[in-house]
């Protein structure tokens, strides 16, 4: 529960600094909260990775996902692209024997789908970041402020929407409109942290220092 000093949405984390509610309920959640949610990302594995991990994320909560990102990293050649584009249907059963993931053969075998997908896409645009970032929202597009209430209500976007609606025709599994923005939340595309949370003020700066890739 949100301290009473604070304004509803945020809640005081273990070095007493006010943030968002969800980061303070576990210290995988403040890490994550305080170190990647937020940040403007370029990387592609990092893209390829967060977009994979959304749709395992399906019916599950983010924690479980996070406490399992090594696993998955291991299990899908740390997102490298190329190389998961390569996978094939063996490999598809030895993951579902995996403990260090979710074994869900349609997740599995959309990851390898999504990867070849993505080879498109870099194809097409140069990079993966290239393609993702044409799709961030402008300014005039934005709430005003972000507060909790306002935030509760985003839970997708016309930006979103237009990205997921552009991922399936491309190929991609397992991303719809919400997981779209979860994903939007996640590389920085939007910056969702709530007004007074401490962390705002750097991710709002990494954006400024960010430089779009083309």
């Amino acid at each position: 529960m949100a301290s009473r000093d604070l304004a509803p949405g945020l809640d005081h984390g273990p070095d007493g600094a006010p943030r968002c509610w969800w980061a303070t309920s576990a210290a995988d959640y403040t890490e994550y909260h305080d170190a990647e949610w937020g940040y403007p990302v370029g990387d592609d594995a990092r893209l390829f990775e967060k977009l994979c991990l959304e749709g395992f994320q399906s019916g599950l909560s983010w924690l479980t996902i996070l406490r399992r990102r090594p696993g998955f990293r291991a299990a899908f050649h740390g997102f490298d692209i190329e190389k998961v584009a390569r996978m094939d249907g063996s490999d598809v059963d030895r993951l579902l024997q995996d403990r260090g993931i979710i074994r869900h053969r349609g997740k599995i075998e959309a990851t390898l789908q999504n990867a070849r997908a993505a080879l498109e896409i870099i194809d097409e645009h140069g990079s993966l970041a290239g393609y993702v970032w044409r799709f961030e929202p402008s300014p005039e597009d934005r709430p005003r402020r972000i507060d909790h209430d306002t935030l509760l209500s985003l839970t997708q976007t016309p930006a979103s929407r237009a990205l997921a609606r552009d991922l399936k025709d491309r190929g991609f599994r397992f991303v719809g409109p919400t997981t779209a923005y979860a994903f939007m939340q996640a590389m920085g595309l939007v910056n969702d942290h709530l007004e007074g949370c401490s962390i705002r003020p750097a991710v709002t700066a990494a954006r400024d220092d960010f430089e779009v890739p083309t």
